[in-house]
């Protein structure tokens, strides 16, 4: 079997450049500006790319059916997490993203599974994490029947 990795994450977006200058300045992502066009803005988000379809991309992808209709946040499919270098970042992103015109729909806390996050969501309403590991990855297994999310 080949190798395989997760090259893009890709959100359509009503404004590409609002979303694109967002998580530009909340995570210091650098656009790649030789990807810009009409439709599309991307950020260089070290390894992999972040990427803005303009509602024009439904139609191109063959995906007019998914389209949202509306003005409300749209539904939620996926997240993503980004994963940042300590404890204190987790809490800085998660109060930038409010004065960015985001929204913290979890403050930061210590999951289950041992990592410092929070939960947020951009100016569009799309959710994605902002994590960092603070130790060892506890396993589900290992955790107290007491402690186990269900």
């Amino acid at each position: 079997m080949a190798k395989a990795r997760l090259a893009y994450v890709n959100l359509f977006a009503r404004d590409i450049a609002a979303q694109s200058a967002f998580y530009s300045r909340l995570f210091g992502f650098a656009e790649i500006e030789a990807h810009r066009s009409p439709i599309y803005r991307c950020l260089d988000a070290n390894g992999a790319e972040l990427g803005f379809n303009a509602p024009e991309a439904y139609g191109l992808l063959a995906l007019d059916a998914r389209r949202p209709q509306g003005e409300g946040p749209v539904p939620l499919g996926a997240y993503f997490t980004i994963e940042v270098d300590s404890a204190d970042a987790v809490d800085r992103i998660a109060a930038e993203c409010r004065q960015l015109g985001g929204a913290v729909l979890k403050e930061p806390y210590l999951t289950y599974y041992n990592a410092r996050q929070a939960v947020l969501a951009d100016p569009e309403g799309n959710v994605f994490r902002v994590n960092h590991r603070v130790g060892h990855r506890t396993a589900y297994d290992d955790l107290p029947p007491e402690s186990r999310p269900v």
